[in-house]
């Protein structure tokens, strides 16, 4: 199983956040930590890829999230696990109104194999761990040694 090169959008955020900013104010510039993308997350959740002999398994670390959060799909032989989460939090006193904004979101993609079945993928998230299992083709399991003579 290999990895597909993501479509990032740090860059395009960081221009962004970068001239929307008060640089006086921001020291924290480019500590991709926190600070300017602490409320746009740009992290990618790290992934576990396991195969045995009778299929691959996928384990992606995404603590925080619901599973109504994530959208994952095949499509041509790639398999796509994303996710998008917004909030938002208001508060009303007599003399003012604060209403803050967060989004965050990733987007994982992966060459599935030949020899898998991606009709029969089965997914489940549970503990901040999002599990794919991914059957492998009858054909592909390891067959029995057999010796070929040569004539």
């Amino acid at each position: 199983m290999s990895l597909v090169k993501r479509n990032g959008t740090l860059f395009p955020r960081l221009i962004s956040n970068f001239f929307d900013t008060d640089l006086a104010l921001r020291p924290d510039l480019f500590n991709f930590s926190g600070g300017l993308l602490g409320g746009l997350s740009a992290s990618v959740p790290s992934v576990n890829i396991i195969e045995d002999e009778k299929s691959f398994k996928i384990e992606l670390a995404a603590p925080g999230l619901e599973k109504k959060d994530f959208k994952v799909e095949t499509d041509n032989g790639v398999l796509t696990i994303s996710s998008e989460k917004e909030k938002e939090s208001k508060e009303e006193k007599e003399n003012y109104f604060r209403r803050e904004f967060s989004y965050s979101s990733f987007s994982r993609s992966f060459q599935l194999p030949e020899n898998s079945l991606p009709e029969k993928i089965e997914a489940k998230y549970e503990n901040g761990i999002l599990q794919l299992m991914l059957p492998k083709r009858e054909a592909s399991l390891s067959k029995a040694k057999t010796e070929i003579k040569v004539s």
